[in-house]
């Protein structure tokens, strides 16, 4: 497990040396020399913030707010149970708070695959600089076929990610030995007091620039906590701890070492850190690591959006399962293109990594913050000390403003661009959440109680057709409006009538022997409640038959039966309480376009009714 998360967790992390440290020298350099004072600040400001953001804040204590072992954002909210909160509530401001933590992944996404894998390229201009024009080229291809192999599934390509990583690790810690071989006396950059006396002996705009480019440092290390379930606590806490900050330090300070001896080499002091014979060989490795930390994000995006479905934050989509061994092996077609078009484009439009670092890192330092907030509220509601958790979470999330400041003077310099993505999906998941708390009260004043349907089937109903029909309801109560429209045209009910309701818990998993509950209305009509959780794939198909296999659902022949489902068509109204027009416009744009219930939730093709209705909102 431990090796596991060497090549999915620290994947991003692992390949910031290729970016960092040189961001922050520029950085410090400000346009001018390089002196040794700057290098060993910026060394020992990159050190402090691996042990106070990654060490201590991360992989001490935010690895501790788990939902069931299951970790990032969504889970969190879960734990808060902000997702039925209702308006106007703290917990309903905290659950727009943590939709936008969300979405900042998303623009997360979208930068990392960009910066890594142009960086890594970019070696290629330290022996041959003839090569630059082919930098952006060779980027756009790599890209597009690693996104063109989301399809195919990465089952292999991921079990080969931890031995790659770790000897990608054992690199940038030979590197780095190399380099402080020959000037020891960056090891003075351990005292923290280089980073502060540096940073408060500098003007306060060339302080926040060599504060946001050291960030850089850390990104990728939100990772720690959002693949936390696939894992487990120790194996991600091990691998950072034995081998990923061994490595990480060492490399960074042998590229300080480099630079104390030759300033020159600040345009790339990773790739010069290296004999000149292995150049080529260590470009190619590059590559292969950034692939691997580009595959790690868009792994992480794809199961960040299966959740945010799940809990009812984002419309349906196609979800395709590429193995059935190995924990979050899904893809998202429509997310993977669009997370593309934002990749290609980032690569397009800022051309290199120097001009996208200043797009990398606000989206990420605020995420940070908002990460931190939440994690609080989770320690003050499982009832430590409101003093302790003020002081402590207090002084993590200070630094993270620290940081979020200091990037913020990048906005105009391209960050925007990861903000702007970010604020799009955003938009989208609460225009979602809304929209489908109206469709469900115009669904309310539709749907009749079930003594209506029992009323019906007693003295209504004079004949019943043969066989078994199954409706599916959106509540575990009142009578579904299909079931409603059939008895309406057909004026018939079927011998056999299942009511099924799939719900998802705020809970990751949900034992099989926690999965179904049935109840009896009247001989003859049963109501089904599916219960899964946020990380499981919610199949009725497979929940029937469970309940069919266990004996609480005898004498049904789930291959001779007919689902029912409704179809609902959206009309925005002006005159009925809601959202703005163009806000319900657009939601309904999202729903016509969402995955039918039938195939989402599983349920045979060829035994699939569909009903339609209008909901005005």
């Amino acid at each position: 497990m431990t090796m596991g998360a060497l090549g999915v967790v620290y994947g991003d992390i692992g390949t910031s040396p290729l970016y960092a440290l040189k961001e922050a020298a520029k950085a410090a350099a400000h346009g001018g020399t390089l002196t040794n004072d700057a290098v060993l600040g910026v060394a020992s400001l990159i050190l402090w913030a691996l042990l106070l953001i990654i060490s201590l804040k991360y992989a001490l204590l935010i690895l501790r707010a788990d939902n069931r072992g299951e970790g990032g954002i969504v889970a969190l909210l879960a734990l808060l149970h902000a997702r039925n909160a209702q308006p106007g509530t703290w917990r309903a401001h905290l659950l727009v708070v943590g939709l936008v933590g969300a979405a900042l992944l998303y623009g997360d996404g979208a930068i990392t695959p960009a910066i890594s894998v142009l960086s890594a390229i970019e070696g290629l201009k330290v022996d041959a600089p003839s090569l630059a024009p082919a930098v952006v080229p060779v980027t756009v291809v790599i890209l597009i076929g690693l996104f063109m192999m989301q399809k195919q599934g990465t089952g292999f390509i991921g079990r080969i990610f931890g031995p790659v990583m770790l000897a990608w690790f054992f690199v940038l810690a030979a590197l780095g030995i190399h380099g402080i071989v020959k000037a020891p006396a960056v090891l003075a950059a351990l005292s923290p007091l280089y980073a502060f006396d540096f940073l408060i002996h500098q003007d306060f705009h060339v302080s926040f620039a060599i504060l946001g480019a050291a960030f850089l440092a850390v990104t990728g290390g939100e990772a720690m906590y959002a693949d936390m379930g696939h894992f487990g606590r120790l194996p991600i806490r091990l691998a950072w701890f034995a081998i990923c900050l061994p490595a990480l330090v060492l490399n960074y300070f042998g590229q300080a070492a480099l630079l104390i001896t030759d300033p020159t080499m600040i345009e790339n002091p990773f790739f010069q850190l290296c004999p000149d014979a292995l150049h080529y060989p260590l470009v190619a490795f590059s590559a292969v690591a950034t692939v691997i930390a580009s595959q790690a994000i868009i792994s992480g995006v794809f199961s960040l959006t299966q959740q945010s479905i799940q809990l009812g934050f984002l419309p349906r989509m196609q979800i395709r399962h590429t193995t059935s061994d190995a924990i979050g092996q899904i893809y998202v077609p429509l997310v993977n293109w669009l997370l593309a078009a934002a990749t290609l484009g980032a690569v397009l439009s800022f051309g290199s990594s120097e001009a996208l670092a200043g797009a990398y890192g606000i989206a990420v330092s605020l995420l940070m913050a908002i990460t931190t907030l939440l994690a609080a509220l989770v320690a003050i509601q499982w009832g430590y000390s409101p003093w302790l958790v003020v002081a402590v979470n207090g002084f993590f999330f200070v630094i993270d403003l620290i940081f979020f400041s200091a990037n913020s003077i990048k906005l105009f310099e391209g960050g925007w661009f990861p903000l702007m993505l970010a604020g799009f999906v955003a938009f989208l998941m609460l225009t979602w959440r809304s929209g489908v708390k109206l469709v469900e009260a115009a669904r309310a004043k539709l749907r009749q109680p079930e003594e209506d349907l029992i009323e019906t089937a007693v003295n209504q109903c004079s004949a019943r057709l043969p066989g078994t029909a199954v409706f599916l309801a959106s509540a575990p109560r009142g009578v579904p409006l299909a079931l409603t429209q059939f008895v309406k045209h057909n004026h018939v009910l079927h011998e056999r009538i299942v009511l099924v309701t799939v719900l998802i818990e705020e809970l990751p998993h949900i034992a099989d022997e926690d999965r179904i509950e049935v109840i009896e209305i009247i001989p003859g009509i049963t109501r089904v409640v599916l219960h899964y959780g946020f990380m499981q794939n919610p199949t009725i198909y497979e929940g029937l038959t469970f309940a069919c296999r266990h004996g609480k659902l005898p004498g049904i022949d789930l291959s001779d039966i007919t689902y029912y489902v409704g179809r609902e068509t959206i009309i925005p109204r002006e005159d009925v309480p809601g959202m703005w027009v163009w806000r319900e416009t657009v939601f309904a744009f999202l729903q016509r376009n969402a995955e039918r219930s039938a195939a989402f939730f599983g349920v045979p093709t060829k035994q699939v009714v569909e009903f339609g209705t209008e909901l005005e909102i």
